[in-house]
């Protein structure tokens, strides 16, 4: 291990033997870290954080930190885990879980893997980040989001609390995000709507023409064809044929808590 004598490192961390904790970071009680990963300068790594390997932070990151919620349970901590291959920028914040007092136990903040939270970005207590998520620079997410793989959010984004931003979406700089924005699609805007699908994304991800040909054809029936939802999806089922793509849309609608952006 590489500890610069400025930093803290409390006792009970676990540390792989190659992790790298840079000038003025402190390591709080309970953290592991994997192999590969290295801490920048002036960070925290929150008590119960669990990282895998090859993650970075830069300076002034704070991962895992205790929750921005007056809710919290004083004198209690939460629980972060966090895969493999991050990169976490210059003064990103992760909010750990929220411990309300009800005995729940299963409460977490998940990131997936392999990806980037650009400086000042946000991810509150209790959301769900998939894999390959891209956060640019002072986007935020508030409690409880869920993020499906592969999705981008744009600079100077928010997302309102329990909402879901769909596999491979794309939200464009300075959206609010106030219901479920659904997968493959372009969202942007005030007030932010669904442009269709992110063909430059969908295409540079290997998806084919005809694939996105029916995201065209379903993003029509949702938006452009004076259906209500329920309408809209049953059209879906019947004129757009059946692959993976159109499952998606439909889990995902049907699926919805807020409704659809």
């Amino acid at each position: 291990m590489n500890i610069h004598p400025t930093a803290i490192v409390h006792p009970s961390a676990e540390l792989a033997e190659d992790v790298e904790v840079q000038a003025f970071s402190i390591v709080e009680a309970g953290v592991t870290l994997g192999p590969g990963t290295v801490i920048g300068p002036h960070c925290v790594i929150g008590t119960g954080t669990v990282m895998g390997a090859n993650n970075r932070t830069f300076s002034g990151a704070q991962v895992g930190v205790l929750p921005q919620d007056l809710k919290h349970k004083k004198g209690t901590f939460g629980r972060t885990l966090i895969g493999n291959g991050n990169t976490f920028r210059e003064f990103v914040t992760i909010s750990s879980s929220t411990d309300y007092g009800d005995g729940e136990e299963n409460k977490v903040t998940r990131i997936g893997s392999q990806c980037l939270f650009m400086a000042c970005s946000h991810v509150g207590h209790d959301c769900t980040v998939g894999d390959r998520v891209i956060m640019a620079n002072s986007a935020g997410l508030a409690g409880h989001v869920t993020v499906q793989d592969m999705a981008i959010i744009g600079g100077l984004s928010g997302v309102h609390q329990f909402c879901v931003v769909g596999r491979m979406a794309f939200i464009g700089a300075m959206s609010r995000v106030t219901k479920d924005a659904l997968p493959y699609m372009i969202l942007a805007g005030y007030p932010t709507l669904c442009h269709g699908p992110n063909t430059v994304g969908l295409e540079r991800n290997g998806m084919s023409k005809e694939s996105i040909a029916h995201l065209r054809k379903m993003y029509r029936l949702l938006y452009r064809s004076h259906l209500n939802t329920s309408q809209a999806l049953a059209a879906i089922e019947q004129q757009v044929p059946d692959c993976e793509e159109r499952r998606v849309i439909l889990d995902f609608v049907r699926n919805s808590a807020r409704g659809i952006q």
